[in-house]
């Protein structure tokens, strides 16, 4: 057998000796790649167990193949995040030309790069959001956001929404409504961190209905404000993102708004996975003309081909860091082989036209889910803009009772969304599930006819679930 000379002065343990041989022969596309990988790496949010993580070689455009050469359709962008789709050329030469001219400097110097995506970025962000932190995540991006928004206003207190993701750090996982958090708990949670009702008109938490409801989850965030006292900022995911593509009411966001000045909080908008044209506007919040103090965001500035993600913050806020310490930094902010691809990124997408694009698409996607629900008695709901959807499984139309609870995903139940998103691999269709619900955010430039393949693949699927609804 040969080994590279780096890899002889390697010191293997004798029981991992065979795995590491295994490595250092392995050629592309053999099965041994999942294996070794399961030996070697965790698996993110699963019982490892189970994990046998699938050998990807290829991808383009809106497919990606595995090691034995078969194609899947890319319906959720993978993680709601490869935006332009696969191999874009422009943002690969971006990468490569950035690595050419400089890999690397460290962020209290500026780049061309720095300067170019800065610029651009007042173009597309809503307006009044001036002042940028990159990063490298969108988690790291509201970490950055909490501290802003705690050393800006001098109180400590997050007011976060139970249906939400934010990160896996120890700040934005103790901000995270989703079980996720609970592993972090009670340590997780924390004095600084307090829950609101999501906005979720299919089923709403506070029991009330739209639009007779005067957006009771809105003023009961204010009453929580009012309550809790010493709170620095509101975080909301403007339209939420895995926790069930929950598109608010045109009445809420604007009122959300009115209610932070009121009290002097500020207003966080997680737009990670909202963001860039994702929902048919540069960001979600550009739907409701609300522009928030702080905006975070990450996935789609780059399409997801290298990892950035951005804090912008407003004017004021800005404008008090003249006078006061900034104590925030790491190592890898604004590194310079994350920001040429996020300019290419911006330019394609613009060039392409993908936020009307998105618009347009995602009238012709909904029409197709929707027309589901006629067909199977197992989606309770499907709701969405642009091309981001979300179609919701239920054991029970009229009670809306789903087929899986929250603890049902932490103790390692089968969920049956995971059934379904299993089936439809089998028939060449990658979609990403969570507890109850499909998300459905195929890449910007998908077409009609990838459209229409995704849906019937789910549509013949959907038959396992509708086998178990009660009458």
């Amino acid at each position: 057998m040969f080994v590279p000379p780096l890899a002889r002065a390697i010191s293997v343990d004798i029981e991992y000796e065979p795995i590491y041989n295994l490595a250092m022969t392995i050629a592309p596309c053999t099965p041994d790649a999942s294996e070794l990988t399961k030996k070697l790496n965790y698996g993110t949010w699963q019982f490892q167990k189970a994990w046998m993580p699938l050998h990807v070689v290829d991808a383009e455009g809106c497919f990606f193949t595995d090691s034995h050469g078969k194609r899947y359709f890319d319906l959720s962008s993978q993680l709601m995040c490869v935006n332009l789709g696969h191999k874009n050329a422009a943002v690969i030469a971006a990468i490569e030309q950035q690595a050419r001219s400089l890999a690397y400097i460290a962020p209290g110097h500026t780049t061309d790069a720095r300067v170019q995506l800065s610029v651009l970025l007042l173009d597309v962000l809503p307006r009044g959001l001036t002042k940028f932190f990159f990063t490298t995540s969108g988690t790291d991006a509201n970490e950055a956001a909490f501290k802003i928004a705690r050393m800006y206003t001098g109180r400590s207190k997050i007011v976060s929404r139970y249906r939400s993701y934010h990160g896996a750090t120890t700040g934005s996982i103790a901000a995270t409504g989703d079980p996720r958090r609970w592993a972090m708990e009670p340590g997780g949670k924390g004095p600084n961190v307090v829950f609101a009702p999501e906005v979720n008109c299919y089923c709403c938490p506070i029991k009330h209905s739209y639009p007779g409801c005067g957006i009771a989850c809105a003023e009961y965030l204010e009453h929580i404000i009012e309550n809790e006292g010493d709170v620095a900022a509101v975080l909301v995911e403007p339209v939420v993102g895995t926790n069930g593509i929950l598109v608010p009411p045109p009445e809420y966001l604007p009122r959300l708004r009115k209610i932070c000045d009121d009290h002097g909080v500020l207003l966080i908008a997680d737009e990670v996975m909202s963001g860039w044209g994702r929902t048919g506007k540069w960001f979600a919040v550009d739907h409701w003309n609300v522009v928030p103090d702080i905006l975070v965001t990450a996935k789609g500035i780059t399409s997801a081909y290298v990892p950035l993600g951005l804090c912008a913050t407003s004017g004021k806020i800005a404008e008090y860091f003249e006078d006061h310490f900034f104590s925030h930094g790491h190592t890898y902010e604004a590194h310079p082989m994350t920001l040429a691809p996020a300019v290419a990124t911006i330019h394609e997408m613009q060039r392409l036209n993908l936020v009307e694009r998105a618009r347009e698409m995602g009238v012709y996607l909904g029409e197709k889910l929707t027309a589901l629900k006629d067909r199977h008695p197992s989606i309770g709901d499907v709701r969405g803009l642009g091309l981001f959807w979300a179609v919701e499984l239920v054991k029970n139309r009229q009670t809306k009772e789903p087929f899986n609870t929250k603890a049902d995903k932490v103790l390692g139940k089968p969920l049956m969304v995971g059934r379904i998103a299993g089936e439809m691999m089998k028939n060449g269709v990658a979609v990403q599930a969570w507890l109850s619900h499909f998300i459905i955010a195929p890449p910007l430039i998908v077409e009609k006819s990838e459209i229409d393949f995704g849906v019937a693949v789910l549509d013949q699927a959907l038959h396992l679930a509708d086998e178990q609804v009660e009458a």
